[in-house]
């Protein structure tokens, strides 16, 4: 507080300096006026130093901001901490005690067996892992392995020479056995169950065609395609005719031709190297599907001879006599390669005329047989690329 007067300065002012004075001084009013002025002056400045000393370093001076009263969410976060600190307290606390009582167990139990020490240290084990995490484990140590392998495989100097051999062989594998594959694919994706009553020729029409026309028909595996009646039963010239539909095959014996007393046998592939030209390689890949009763149609001369499936058999193909017979019939036979992909046996679809009336059919003529005396075999496929290469037919 500051003093207005004299008289309320501190006790411990100096006597000199206080309102105090000899009673029987002679100074006049004017010098203790002075005097006065000179004390109030060095009091004030000692106040104002004091006050500019406390306001820097107040004591008492707030420098906290507003206070935020706490809401759902900060009680929520409280209560959770609190629950995590107590679960895992308590997990530490019951874990500690159950290691102590495995322990307390072993030291307990003497050992008979080196089974029995192995059981008792897989039980003072604090942690095991679940079936699944093993199996987890050991598949990824699996692949990890697999990988490095591989990395050191792929950097070996004999990974380029190794690749490059495995890729030739693949290739020569394909070039010789591509007929099966491709034979079989050709027979899988190929419409074979149609209908047989759902045929394109009406058997019940007139019997005239095209004088040109040569088609073999057979509706059951969606089939039609030319016949070329002018081939001869040599390898070459089966295999021409071939790659531009069926090839008759007429030797001694089995020489007629649709509409003629006798064997009418027509060859086709069902299946040929992929390297070889023509647009018939698989024409018979499902030949195997017809059954006795299927109608098979044949355009020669301007006639369609209509045939009735009467007969199957599989034979060698040297077994050439399985061809000649003696009947009093118009026969047609179908010739192929048999089993898809090969040319180990030949499938021989045997079928007799039903239209026009056999009764009216002609004997074939005495020289209509072109045996060339090269044939031994019924025909098959073109040779293979090892066949090719050694000679081999």
């Amino acid at each position: 507080m500051r003093p207005d007067e004299p008289q309320s300065l501190p006790s411990t002012m100096p006597p000199s300096q206080s309102s105090v004075t000899p009673a029987n001084s002679s100074a006049p009013q004017s010098h203790q006026e002075a005097a006065a002025n000179v004390v109030r002056g060095q009091v004030d400045a000692t106040y104002t130093q004091m006050s500019a000393e406390q306001e820097q370093s107040n004591p008492y001076q707030r420098t906290h901001s507003e206070n935020v009263q706490p809401t759902a969410e900060h009680w929520k976060q409280y209560h959770s901490a609190w629950q995590d600190y107590y679960q895992q307290y308590y997990e530490r606390y019951y874990a500690g005690h159950l290691h102590q009582a495995h322990q307390a167990l072993a030291q307990a139990t003497v050992p008979q067996t080196e089974q029995d020490k192995q059981q008792i240290v897989a039980s003072n084990q604090p942690d095991t892992i679940s079936q699944d995490e093993a199996l987890y484990d050991l598949r990824n140590r699996l692949v990890g392995n697999v990988q490095v392998a591989a990395k050191k495989a792929r950097k070996s100097r004999h990974f380029v020479p190794i690749t490059a051999a495995v890729c030739v062989m693949l290739l020569f594998a394909f070039l010789q056995y591509n007929q099966i594959l491709i034979a079989t694919v050709n027979a899988y994706i190929s419409p074979g169950n149609i209908d047989p009553q759902n045929i394109i020729v009406d058997p019940t029409t007139s019997t005239s065609v095209d004088p040109a026309s040569t088609q073999l028909v057979i509706p059951k595996i969606n089939v039609d395609v030319p016949v070329d009646y002018n081939a001869t039963p040599d390898h070459d010239s089966q295999m021409a005719s071939m790659k531009n539909g069926l090839a008759y095959f007429g030797i001694p014996g089995a020489d007629s031709k649709p509409g003629q007393i006798g064997n009418t046998p027509v060859a086709g592939h069902s299946s040929n190297d992929v390297l070889e030209s023509g647009n018939y390689k698989f024409i018979f890949a499902q030949l195997d599907k017809v059954q006795k009763g299927d109608t098979v149609y044949a355009n020669y001369k301007g006639t369609r001879y209509t045939y009735t499936v009467t007969d199957k058999l599989v034979v060698l193909p040297t077994e050439v006599n399985k061809l000649v017979y003696p009947t009093d019939k118009p026969i047609l036979t179908l010739i192929t390669c048999t089993p898809l992909g090969t040319a180990q046996k030949r499938l021989l679809v045997v079928a007799e005329q039903v239209s026009p009336s056999p009764a009216k059919a002609i004997e074939a003529p005495a020289d209509s047989g072109k045996d060339s005396g090269s044939s031994v075999s019924i025909p098959g496929s073109a040779p293979t690329l090892f066949e090719r290469i050694f000679g081999q037919r």
